[in-house]
């Protein structure tokens, strides 16, 4: 079998979920990373000192960022309703994504969706913490910068990848979802 999805990522500037201030994605085409987005984004609020602290994203940093409406038609493509959209803690991210995009009045059809935290938690249950991090450092996957959105997103990438190559099919078995 061969996979073909999408893997997100954002950071935010605070606790409002359409608050994005970072984007990545990780696209897989025949189970194999093909290409990778980045983009700083500049939210309609600004970024909190709290939240600084956790991915190192200044309002300056996106003071001359686009908006996430001008980043919208160059990743809309991997948001339509036959495509898989996979997310370490996918309620956070798909949660950013609707907000964010409402907050821009953009309409996107639903998508299918992967939480990998949730697919660690059911093919990993002898360990402790599902956390990304945590993840990456039990299947000895790269993550250089976490809490850097592209980073992020290309270990969510992996995860899911290295659980298909491992547990074939039965990783997606009950665990897609339409968002």
């Amino acid at each position: 079998m061969t996979l073909n999805f999408v893997a997100i990522d954002f950071e935010t500037g605070n606790n409002e979920r359409s608050s994005a201030c970072s984007l990545g994605l990780a696209v897989v085409r025949n189970s194999e990373i093909q290409d990778s987005f980045y983009s700083l984004i500049n939210p309609p609020t600004p970024i909190t000192p709290d939240t600084q602290k956790i991915h190192g994203i200044s309002n300056e940093d996106v003071a001359n960022a686009p908006t996430f409406d001008q980043i919208w038609p160059h990743i809309q493509y991997f948001f339509k309703q036959d495509c898989l959209v996979a997310a370490h803690n996918a309620p956070f991210d798909l949660g950013v994504l609707r907000a964010t995009a409402n907050y821009y009045n953009i309409y996107f059809e639903p998508v299918l969706s992967i939480d990998t935290v949730t697919t660690s938690r059911k093919l990993y249950p002898e360990i402790r913490r599902h956390s990304l991090d945590a993840m990456t450092r039990y299947l000895k996957i790269d993550l250089p910068h976490h809490h850097r959105s592209i980073d992020d997103a290309i270990a969510c990438a992996q995860i899911l990848l290295t659980q298909e190559k491992h547990f074939g099919d039965f990783v997606l078995k009950g665990m897609v979802r339409s968002f």
